[in-house]
């Protein structure tokens, strides 16, 4: 391996802290443009529930690929700013089901026309890189496959004992 693949292998985590960070700092400057209090992490459950409405934490972490632990401190966030409320589900009273409060869709509301020019220049961004979505798509399913502690620990055995 050259010195320039050596370089973009280590860099990977790095570069896509880097990148996040740049995309955050971004929706939080239109946020902050148009006057809203918003937080990024807000955004996947809100949606959800703006589309799909009541759900539990766990059918929420499924949909959005994220940890039980995630949505879970998104939606203390969310119950604190008014946004959503929770119910105990009918069908299972030890499960709680998620719901936009009044305001929450009313926010939603506002914000969806937001959202959609963040998802129209989303996609012009991804078409001129090349379709970077696709791209992580394809790492997501080879990390499925095998994670990078594993290559990382089959790679730093001596070859003797490989």
């Amino acid at each position: 391996m050259d010195e320039v693949g050596a370089k973009a292998g280590a860099a990977l985590g790095a570069r896509l802290r880097r990148l996040s960070e740049r995309l955050d700092t971004d929706a939080a400057r239109v946020y902050a443009a148009q006057g809203v209090e918003f937080e990024q992490r807000w955004f996947g459950v809100l949606n959800q529930l703006a589309l799909k409405g009541p759900m539990s934490v766990g059918a929420l972490a499924e949909a959005l690929g994220i940890t039980h632990v995630s949505v879970s401190q998104t939606r203390v966030s969310l119950e604190r700013a008014g946004l959503i409320w929770q119910e105990p589900d009918a069908s299972d009273a030890r499960r709680r089901l998620l719901s936009l409060s009044t305001s929450g869709k009313a926010f939603a509301a506002r914000l969806a026309p937001l959202w959609a020019a963040f998802e129209q220049a989303s996609l012009a961004l991804d078409t001129e890189a090349g379709g970077l979505s696709a791209a992580l798509d394809r790492l997501e399913v080879a990390l499925a496959r095998r994670s990078l502690f594993d290559r990382i620990t089959a790679a730093a055995e001596p070859r003797g004992n490989r």
